[in-house]
This record gives C-alpha cells, structure tokens and sequence, in this order.
C-alpha cells in the first residue's frame, strides 16, 4: 500500500518517471540492471535483503544509479550506515509529499538529501558501539530468533561462549533482558 501510494505521488510529478517496482529487497539489483533508473527508492525493512544491503549492491554494479533510503524511524545509526553503503539520500517515510519528491530530484541531481529528523538523531548518537564485531554478530543471530545453541553451531562456538557474549552484551548495554538489549542496538542504529 505504502509503494503503491508513493508510485502514485510521484507519477504525478511531470518530471518524474517510476520505471519499476519490486516487493523484495533481493529483487532490487535486478530491476536496477535491466531498467537502469537513475534513483532507485529503497525502504530500509524489506523481506530477502534489508533496503541498505540492496542499496549496497546498487551502489557496486550500478554506480550511476543514486539511492534513496525511505525509513520509518529516525534511528541514530542508521545516516551512519547509509552513508556506508553509499546511499544518496535518507529520507523519513512520513515526510511531506513535497519533500520526498524534491529529494528524488536533489539525489538524482547528485546531491546529498539527509531528513532533518535523522539528522538531528545522529547528532545526538552516543558516537560508536560498545560492542564488539562478535557481540553484534551473536546480538544480530538473536534478534532474528535463534537460540545459543544455535547460534554456537552456526559460528563454531560453544554455547556456554555464546551465553557469556549475551552476558556481555547485556552488561554493556545496561539491558535486563536479551530482548532489551536487541531493543537498545536497534534504537541506537547498531543491528538493523
């Protein structure tokens, strides 16, 4: 509903042409390759790979194809991880009609568009995670539902090494549970 109503908004725009739209995030380089858009509009939270993934292999195979990031929430990390993966623009979901469609324009003129919203979040970021790349890793394993037995098998550890590095976790993030502290990384823009 939400594409649906975007496609409409901008192809009301007359110098604005939609070329495709997909459902998928792992159906995004391919649309991009065979219809060669000079924006693609990517929402952060898709099924098969995440927007920013999608948005990364865009900005590999495809350097001449500027992307958007559309986002829900005005998380702290995620203008830090948008420019990582080398996205043009970042723009709230919630933003005005006028504004997203100058946006694609400004992004497909080469400039850099940032919500003012997320701007002022990243800000306001404590500046760097204080967990390691293995805790994001375990946290990340957790957030998607696995147990640490079988987080332990998928990364060829023991499961008592996996429940330490939750402990870890919890510590440093000052969380009760393991479900606030992937509650505080996702807020703080450290785990999608």
């Amino acid at each position: 509903m939400v594409r649906g109503a975007l496609v409409a908004l901008l192809e009301l725009q007359p110098d604005i042409q939609v070329v495709a739209q997909v459902e998928r995030g792992d159906a995004i380089l391919p649309a991009a390759l065979t219809h060669r858009p000079d924006v693609a509009i990517i929402d952060v939270n898709l099924p098969g790979i995440d927007g920013l993934s999608a948005a990364m292999l865009v900005h590999d195979q495809l350097p001449s194809c500027r992307t958007l990031i559309l986002t829900g929430i005005d998380r702290p990390g995620m203008l830090r991880r948008s420019l990582e993966a080398g996205v043009t623009g970042l723009m709230l979901k919630h933003a005005p009609p006028a504004s997203l469609a100058e946006a694609v324009r400004e992004v497909a003129a080469g400039r850099r568009v940032v919500d003012s919203q997320i701007a002022l979040a990243a800000l306001n970021e404590r500046s760097t995670s204080p967990l390691s790349p293995r805790e994001i890793e375990i946290l990340k394993l957790t957030a998607n539902g696995h147990s640490a037995k079988e987080i332990a098998a998928m990364l060829y550890l023991s499961a008592g090494t996996v429940r330490n590095h939750l402990t870890s976790i919890a510590t440093k993030l000052d969380a009760r549970t393991r479900v606030d502290a992937v509650r505080i990384a996702r807020d703080a823009g450290w785990i999608l």
